[in-house]
């Protein structure tokens, strides 16, 4: 399609000159002389074949053409900017990404190099924590939380729903074997000081709410926690699918068939001022995925 356009440079002139009321206004801003401003108006006007500017004396003001004229030249010059900044943006964007420390570790980094080849000009910057999200102090693009709590200033979606079941090592289930809830009085209960009714809404869900363990190990991370009893200093909660990976690898084991107690899950939380973002939109919708296909294949776990 051939599209019959004035000379660019005459549109430039005429936008600076209509918005700021001023050719000699218009001039500096565009780096030129007021006789350039005037040359290129005068020659957009010959161009159309009409008006755009009434001159009375040394002053312009704009004709009924011109003023209908402004506003679609300043529309189409807005999306040719707006354009440009998303076609550099992509060239080399950072995006940065907040998370809880466990999640980091055991699920999104094993996956990130996914979302890598699909976005290969993507600057991944990752910062572990677990802390309060509030607008005032969100130096991220996407945060990473469990629970989805409606973040005043944020949307969020939960993409990863998480279950809990007894976890441990071979070596302490070799010691001190694990084949029923009550077998739990003779072991060591590890917790973690962010799920802090973890373990008592689990043993609530299996029937034995007043079970006394042996003992218990408290700590201020759930990850943590995991490597306490990776170490086999104890029994863990699982965060299926999060800790999925530790039973594959035989690090840990799940010796009891059940009760598998939904917790809460985890949710991607990104701030409305960037809510139509390309980037950020793809990062969720990657989050997405990969939560689908986990939560597919959540119901496949072997019990050890």
């Amino acid at each position: 399609m051939n599209r019959r356009l004035p000379p660019l440079n005459a549109l430039r002139a005429f936008e600076a000159a209509a918005r700021l009321g001023s050719f000699s206004a218009a001039a500096a801003q565009l780096f030129v002389t007021h006789g350039a401003i005037s040359r290129q108006v005068r020659q957009l006007e010959d161009w159309l074949g009409l008006p755009l500017f009434e001159r009375v004396g040394k002053r312009v003001r704009l004709t009924d053409s011109g003023r209908h004229y402004l506003p679609v030249l300043q529309s189409a010059f807005d999306s040719i900017a707006s354009a440009t900044e998303r076609l550099t943006q992509r060239q080399a964007r950072q995006l940065r990404i907040n998370v809880t420390p466990t999640l980091a570790m055991h699920w999104l980094l094993p996956r990130l190099t996914r979302f890598q080849l699909r976005h290969p000009g993507a600057e991944l910057r990752l910062a572990t924590s677990d802390g309060a999200i509030n607008n005032q102090h969100a130096d991220f693009d996407i945060a990473i939380r469990r629970g989805n709590e409606h973040w005043h200033g944020f949307v969020s979606h939960t993409f990863l729903s998480e279950h809990e079941q007894p976890l441990a090592s071979p070596a302490l289930l070799a010691r001190q074997p694990l084949r029923s809830v009550h077998d739990l009085a003779q072991h060591t209960l590890l917790h973690a000081e962010t799920r802090p009714v973890a373990w008592e809404r689990w043993l609530a869900a299996a029937g034995a709410p007043a079970l006394q363990a042996a003992a218990h190990q408290h700590f201020d991370h759930y990850y943590l926690a995991l490597q306490a009893a990776v170490d086999g200093l104890g029994v863990v909660l699982s965060g299926q699918p999060v800790t999925d990976a530790l039973v594959a690898s035989g690090k840990l084991q799940l010796p009891l068939d059940g009760p598998r107690v939904a917790a809460r899950g985890y949710s991607w939380v990104l701030p409305l001022t960037l809510a139509e973002d390309p980037l950020c939109a793809a990062f969720c919708a990657w989050l997405e995925e990969e939560g689908e296909r986990d939560d597919s294949m959540l119901q496949s776990v072997t019990v050890a």
